[in-house]
């Protein structure tokens, strides 16, 4: 993690106007989005509309972020992380503070997206995460600080983005920024090295998470037990178990064979649903409602949710062989 603390960041006002030392570009802070351990996010009006400003702490970090983000909108046929459009420097107070503009995301938090539109959807958005963060580990770059924080959801069809790639590390070296909940070093379930393995299990987490919003602190001992118990008694995440428990191990070799299990599992769940689709003959059907009638309302209902989510998972996966395969 950052050495640097965040109170060093410059904190801007509502209304500030922050006009680039070098090219001359003015922003108008409209508020703050975040704080990250490298600095501070603004939404700000331009004359390209809406923009995100990072305002840094210093110069070498904020280089690094750009970088990175120069490098994710070189990858082909994926959008890995939030446009680029500027760096420059900033003078208030007596002191220089450098800054990058990138795109405004105008999406819905994670978390937020799946309560209001359904616990199925996790599964879903997890097939393009895993997807962008294969693309990712091809460059050469491990994402690091993967949480719900930095993933919003946008557009239509919902797509996944990703926000803050300050933590954003080159195979090999060690994660240079984390959040505790999703870092299996703090687990003590592998080590902080940039390796794909690393992102994995962040995403394991994240999933978790959905299922414990309060999330909890990791126990003396015996931390992977403690983690399978966790999905074990929870409905949504007990589904996603070999998925999970691979992860957590560090199991997978890469992000792709990740994804393929998660979406050949939600193939079977779609399998069950079609299965269990009205199919049989008249006479069973009458059958089946003289015998059942008193539970016909509860059985339908829950009839009608397996079989939204086999609708949603059908054209889920028309949309993936359109624009991913």
């Amino acid at each position: 993690m950052a050495a640097t603390s965040k109170n060093q960041a410059a904190n801007v006002p509502r209304g500030t106007r922050i006009r680039g030392k070098w090219n001359k570009q003015s922003y108008q802070v409209i508020k703050k989005l975040g704080n990250g351990a490298l600095g501070t996010v603004y939404l700000a009006d331009s004359n390209r509309g809406n923009v995100a400003i990072k305002v840094g702490i210093d110069s070498m970090s904020i280089t690094s972020e750009v970088n990175v983000l120069k490098q994710l909108s070189m990858v082909q046929g994926t959008v890995l992380g939030p446009f680029f459009y500027e760096v420059d420097d900033w003078e208030m107070n007596g002191r220089c503070y450098p800054f990058y503009v990138m795109e405004y995301i105008n999406g819905e938090p994670l978390f937020s997206f799946i309560e209001r539109r359904g616990k199925e959807w996790l599964g879903i958005l997890m097939l393009q995460l895993l997807r962008d963060l294969g693309a990712l580990h091809r460059e050469g770059w491990v994402f690091g600080d993967l949480k719900p924080d930095n993933l919003l959801v946008e557009g239509s069809p919902p797509t996944i983005r990703w926000l803050d790639v300050g933590g954003t590390t080159g195979m090999g070296r060690s994660v240079k920024e984390f959040t505790e909940f999703f870092d299996r070093g703090y687990w003590g379930l592998g080590t902080r090295v940039a390796e794909p393995s690393y992102d994995l299990f962040s995403a394991a987490m994240v999933m978790i998470n959905a299922a414990y919003p309060q999330r909890f602190e990791r126990p003396k001992k015996d931390s992977e037990l403690f983690l399978l118990n966790k999905i074990e008694k929870s409905p949504l995440l007990n589904a996603y178990k070999p998925i999970l428990k691979k992860a957590l191990k560090g199991s997978y070799q890469n992000a792709s064979e990740m994804r393929q299990e998660l979406f050949s599992l939600l193939q079977g769940v779609k399998s069950v649903a079609s299965n269990r689709s009205p199919t049989s003959s008249k006479s069973r059907v009458k059958s089946r409602q003289k015998r059942q009638k008193p539970k016909k309302q509860k059985r339908s209902g829950w009839i009608e949710t397996v079989l939204l989510f086999a609708f949603i998972l059908f054209f889920y996966t028309l949309y993936l062989v359109g624009h991913v395969f």
